[in-house]
């Protein structure tokens, strides 16, 4: 059984959703801290005047080791998310198609107080379009001790995992001996080799949010997670 425990992402780019893809269960790892400038409360989108951030505001005076899955939104946002991506991507292919589920996750997500809740919305409904039948827990669901990787491993041992699938980035703090000798394999994702597709507004970019690959590809988005290399 293949697991992969990450913090909470507003709506990832395609390489995040290729992880998941690949394991067997995704532990949204939120009871890390949250990291000003991350990944937690914002993304790319692609426009016409080249890639722009869309970022959740919330609340961090006073705040600084607050884990993910206690911020708090600061301001209402997810109208204003919602025209720049309507703006951006309405010539897309497939947005037509795409937009009004689009459109139903922001309404639902501004009536959220909570980050994490925000992103579990967008997270289980882009996995849904892409076809990825990945089983999605908090880490709450594993009540387990211990700080970076002693905890990583204290809940794929819990979860009943024997492979561990981490972005490359992680392996300046990982131990991989300590998995090991708990019978944990880890291995490493490259994101290396995606195809690129047919994408509005000049040269192609591969790190923008995955539903720049919806809107262009439609129902084959899928397919544009397998790597070539």
């Amino acid at each position: 059984m293949r697991i992969c425990i990450i913090q909470s992402c507003y709506i990832p780019w395609k390489g995040f959703f290729d992880l998941i893809r690949r394991c067997d269960e995704y532990v949204m790892f939120d009871r890390a801290q949250y990291v000003k400038r991350h990944w937690h409360n914002r993304n790319l989108i692609k426009t016409a005047s080249g890639p722009a951030w869309l970022t959740i505001p919330v609340v961090v005076k006073g705040r600084f080791e607050q884990p993910i899955d206690e911020v708090e939104i600061a301001s209402p946002w997810a109208e204003k998310h919602w025209r720049a991506i309507e703006l951006a991507y309405r010539r897309a292919a497939f947005f037509d198609e795409f937009a009004p589920v689009v459109k139903g996750w922001y309404e639902q997500a501004e009536r959220e107080k909570r980050l994490t809740d925000i992103n579990a919305i967008f997270l289980r409904g882009i996995a849904g379009l892409l076809g990825i039948t990945t089983r999605m827990t908090r880490d709450t669901a594993y009540p387990v001790l211990g700080a970076k990787t002693e905890r990583l491993l204290a809940i794929a041992r819990a979860a009943g995992a024997d492979h561990y699938l981490s972005g490359p980035s992680a392996r300046v703090y990982f131990d991989e001996d300590l998995f090991r000798a708990a019978g944990v394999t880890p291995e490493w994702m490259s994101y290396n080799g995606y195809p690129e597709y047919s994408q509005l507004h000049g040269d192609f970019v591969h790190e923008v949010t995955a539903l720049d690959l919806l809107f262009n590809t439609g129902r084959d988005a899928a397919r544009h997670l397998d790597r070539n290399a």
